[in-house]
C-alpha cells in the first residue's frame, strides 16, 4: 500500500468531505504531473499528394497517484504510477467486499515486458454480508 505522503507522489491535493447526516468522513486526493517532456523529434513525411506533414514525437514522462478512503460506502482504493520512456512502474491497492486487502506492484520495461506482484493481506470473510444500500437508518 501507499500514502498521500511517499515521496514518489510529490505533494497531493486532498479534499475533506463531511459525510451530511453523521455519516461519518471520508476524502480522495489526486496528483498528477506531465503529460510529456524533455526532447523530441520532428517527424517530417509526405502525404501521396507530395504535401509535407510535420509531427512530434515526444519522451514520454509523467506521474499521478490518487486514492479514497469512504468510511460510510467502505470503498478504500487507490493507485499511484510513473512513467520515464518506456519505462513504467505503478501499484495499486483496494479493500475487497469481504476483508481482503489485495495489492499490485507492477512495472513494464521494453525488454523484459510486463510484470505484476500481487498480495493479499487479510483474508476474506465469506459469511454473507449484507448490503446497506441507500436506506440510511
Amino acid at each position: 500500500m501507499f500514502h498521500e505522503d511517499d515521496e514518489d507522489t510529490g505533494s497531493v491535493d486532498r479534499a475533506g468531505h463531511s459525510g451530511g447526516g453523521g455519516h461519518g468522513h471520508a476524502y480522495s486526493f489526486h496528483h498528477f504531473s506531465g503529460p510529456v517532456v524533455g526532447h523530441h523529434e520532428e517527424i517530417i513525411w509526405k502525404d501521396k499528394h507530395g504535401h509535407h506533414h510535420h509531427d512530434y514525437k515526444a519522451h514520454p514522462k509523467y506521474k499521478f497517484a490518487y486514492g479514497v478512503d469512504d468510511k460510510h460506502t467502505k470503498d478504500y482504493h487507490g493507485q499511484k504510477e510513473h512513467r520515464d520512456g518506456k519505462e513504467v512502474e505503478g501499484e495499486y491497492h483496494i479493500h475487497e467486499p469481504g476483508g481482503n486487502m489485495r495489492s499490485v506492484k507492477y512495472h513494464s520495461h521494453p525488454h523484459g515486458g510486463f510484470f505484476a506482484e500481487v498480495h493479499n493481506y487479510g483474508g476474506n470473510d465469506h459469511s454473507g454480508g449484507t448490503y446497506g444500500g441507500h436506506n440510511h437508518r
